[in-house]
């Protein structure tokens, strides 16, 4: 008898089977932002050089075009048809519709207001986007004629799921990303340790789901307007985190080619691209994403305790580290390392469960 997968279970398989055909990959990409980012910084390469936009282009390719990648990954998981797919998140990121969303611009499509949404980067919208695509795939092959079929029907499937994915799904995780956003607000003005904790808990699980892009404007808007912030401070030692929790993981494993995707993995978690740990060891394996969680939140709290702040905008990372020079470096730095060894502890003491451990 087969055994009855609960609803996290299945949620986090569908999430884990999307990812891992494009673990590999995000871990080169992630190593490569990370040099490129020591050669600028070490004005080997500037960013204002050809060379600079030609390597930069070949980093962040992946991450600007994620969602016709996972629109791609999302079918084969799913069982849809993986080009229909790929063409609906062409939609999302189609230049001029991405310009006049970037400018923060409303459109209208028959009078009805569209919400401007940035999708480059997104997860959740084009995964809902290819779960509906495969239900009304199955609708319109059954509806409709054979002769008309084969052009039909993924005509009307780009149309319907372009609409609900511009009109719904978008706008959702603006919203969720944006409460979030207002309660971190709330918290920090009352209480910088309590906020670290509760941000540094949560940050990583909001990564899976997209939501952390609403606190990352907020970050944005800070710096601008303040020049400075604290939630990249809060959120970093959750990066390292994923780092100390794939490392045990490694230790632990006895296959080989798991390992070398476990190291590489904390390699591109060091250098600040943590789904590739998250999604390709972490998650799938359930107790060090937990042990992640409970890292990033005790390291999040001495964050919080040492006043630390990112003068410019950077994800935090190991070459990212002098953004946060100034009040409280050297307590966040500690901060990090005290989130990689708490998370490195208690995934190597727990039992983990799983094919290659």
């Amino acid at each position: 008898m087969k055994e009855k997968k609960s609803l996290i279970n299945i949620v986090i398989d569908g999430i884990s089977g999307i990812f891992q055909p494009i673990i590999n990959l995000l871990s080169s990409a992630g190593i490569l932002k990370g040099i490129l980012a020591i050669l600028t910084a070490s004005n080997i390469v500037p960013g204002s050089s050809e060379t600079y936009l030609v390597l930069n282009a070949m980093a962040d390719s992946l991450f600007y075009f994620l969602p016709m990648v996972l629109a791609f990954t999302a079918a084969k998981k799913f069982g849809a048809d993986p080009f229909t797919a790929v063409v609906i998140g062409g939609v999302l990121l189609y230049p001029s519709l991405t310009s006049v969303f970037e400018s923060g611009t409303h459109i209208l499509f028959a009078g009805i207001p569209i919400n401007a949404v940035i999708y480059h980067n997104g997860v959740i919208p084009i995964i809902l986007a290819v779960g509906l695509l495969v239900y009304v795939e199955r609708l319109v092959y059954k509806i409709l004629p054979d002769l008309i079929k084969s052009f039909f029907a993924p005509l009307i499937c780009i149309v319907a799921v372009g609409l609900v994915t511009l009109f719904l799904f978008g706008p959702i995780g603006n919203v969720i990303g944006d409460g979030v956003a207002a309660a971190y607000e709330f918290v920090y003005k009352i209480s910088p340790v309590a906020a670290g904790a509760i941000l540094g808990a949560v940050i990583q699980p909001m990564v899976i789901f997209g939501f952390h892009w609403s606190l990352v404007l907020v970050a944005m808007n800070n710096i601008s307007v303040k020049g400075s912030d604290t939630i990249l401070a809060l959120i970093g030692p959750a990066v390292f985190a994923q780092a100390g929790a794939a490392l045990a993981v490694c230790l632990k494993s006895k296959d080989k080619k798991f390992r070398s995707l476990c190291l590489s993995a904390v390699l591109s978690a060091c250098f600040g691209v943590t789904e590739p740990a998250m999604f390709g060891v972490n998650l799938p394996l359930k107790k060090p994403m937990i042990a992640v969680c409970i890292g990033g939140g005790v390291g999040g709290a001495v964050a919080g305790l040492s006043g630390a702040q990112a003068m410019t905008f950077a994800f935090p990372s190991l070459i990212t580290l002098p953004v946060f020079l100034g009040r409280g470096f050297v307590l966040f730095v500690a901060s990090c390392l005290i989130s990689f060894i708490t998370a490195f502890l208690l995934t190597l003491f727990l039992k983990v469960e799983g094919p290659a451990v």
